[in-house]
């Protein structure tokens, strides 16, 4: 026997209210109605700067999701060859069961890096999934906190093709997020850790180039991106937030470094950050017990997705330490990032968005976008993720 979403619903409202209790006729309806919704078929749509996730069911709906933007067709191939068999023929609403199978099927792939990047988009998807079917946005089915809109920062990085950005073009970039209002900027100085310990003027000249750009109202943070030891970042960041009031420095030594990094937090008056380069909530366990960063700066699409973020929002809290979203992806990324921060107690006043990026050439995959409006993003109240997909764009990705 099949049944519409509308039949669906109005068993599922029967079945959970309190009141009311459903007949036993009801109970083996529900139950036939349950045993309906299974995974069909899980899709890999693989883009140069972007990996989406696509499940089916038999109820004939569908959820989208975003995986990890790095090296995007492998990606793909661990979505179809590994994650894809453990996923057929299971009920979308056992998403605790389907992460622990997929993630430890995957688990001698490497518990970081391509493996929970690859889950995030099946996750994410899954989540996406529950939403339509219930017609109801994720942030409500993780625990919704009233919240409706949030400042965000305009994050943007200083790599170009065959090197870095002066000082001077990093400015005007960072002055542009500003006259798009926002209030906080972050620059990205995209050292990493085999370019560590550059001249000490490399991030200096830079942030007092900004600083002047911008003016000294709006709040400046600085990514070192693994680009410095305990010594030297310490040094530079103690000149920074002196003469240019810096807020935050983020990932200030190598993210292998949690010793390091705790020296660092404790020598610095401004907040110190780390979290981009944790892939489970066991990384963020030792973040957490031994860097101790002033906040945790969580991917949606590198950590495993909602399911394994929300279990460390919630340990994060705990710890008392905010939950600060490392995304740079304007489409399904920043929709699951936005639920999240929709759902928990512990997120920071402004989370990290890099703006719409008209240059990734993602957002035609989409029919309509999230709303950006004077320096903040809305929390989607659609259902779901929040974005409708353009599948006839989407389909020209799919893996053949």
């Amino acid at each position: 026997m099949k049944f519409s979403r509308k039949d669906f619903l109005k068993i599922a409202t029967l079945g959970m209210a309190g009141s009311a209790l459903p007949s036993l006729a009801e109970e083996k309806k529900v139950k036939s109605v349950r045993k309906m919704v299974k995974i069909t078929n899980v899709k890999a749509y693989i883009h140069e700067k972007a990996s989406y996730v696509k499940v089916e069911t038999d109820a004939g709906i569908s959820g989208w999701g975003e995986g990890d933007h790095e090296f995007t067709p492998i990606n793909g191939k661990i979505v179809e060859e590994i994650l894809k068999p453990v996923l057929i023929g299971k009920d979308p609403f056992d998403t605790e069961y389907l992460w622990t199978q997929m993630f430890f099927e995957g688990f001698e792939g490497g518990s970081t890096g391509f493996v929970p990047g690859a889950v995030a988009g099946v996750d994410n998807a899954l989540w996406d999934l529950k939403g339509r079917i219930l017609e109801m946005p994720v942030s409500k089915l993780l625990g919704g906190n009233q919240l409706e809109k949030i400042a965000v920062y305009g994050s943007y990085g200083r790599r170009k093709k065959g090197g870095f950005k002066t000082p001077e073009a990093m400015a005007e970039e960072g002055l542009k997020f500003v006259e798009q209002g926002y209030k906080t900027i972050k620059a990205r100085m995209q050292l990493y850790d085999r370019e560590r310990n550059p001249p000490f003027n490399f991030t200096y000249d830079c942030v007092k180039a900004v600083r002047k750009a911008i003016g000294d109202e709006v709040e400046l943070f600085i990514d070192f991106n693994n680009g410095y030891t305990a010594g030297k970042a310490i040094e530079l960041g103690l000149k920074l937030y002196e003469h240019f009031n810096i807020k935050v420095i983020e990932e200030p030594v190598s993210s292998m470094d949690y010793h390091g990094l705790r020296q660092v937090v404790e020598a610095l008056p401004c907040e110190v950050n780390a979290g981009e380069h944790e892939y489970n909530k066991w990384q963020f366990r030792d973040l957490i017990t031994t860097g101790n960063p002033d906040c945790l700066n969580l991917d949606l699409i590198k950590c495993g997705g909602i399911s394994e973020c929300k279990k460390i929002a919630g340990m994060a809290q705990a710890f008392e330490k905010e939950i600060m979203v490392h995304n740079t992806r304007p489409t399904l990324a920043t929709a699951a990032s936005l639920n999240l921060v929709g759902s928990i107690p512990n997120s920071a006043k402004v989370q990290e968005f890099a703006g719409m990026r008209q240059e990734l050439g993602l957002n035609q995959l989409f029919h309509n976008a999230l709303k950006f409006e004077n320096g903040f993003l809305y929390i989607p109240t659609e259902i779901g993720l929040g974005l409708e997909v353009n599948e006839k764009e989407m389909e020209k990705l799919k893996i053949k």
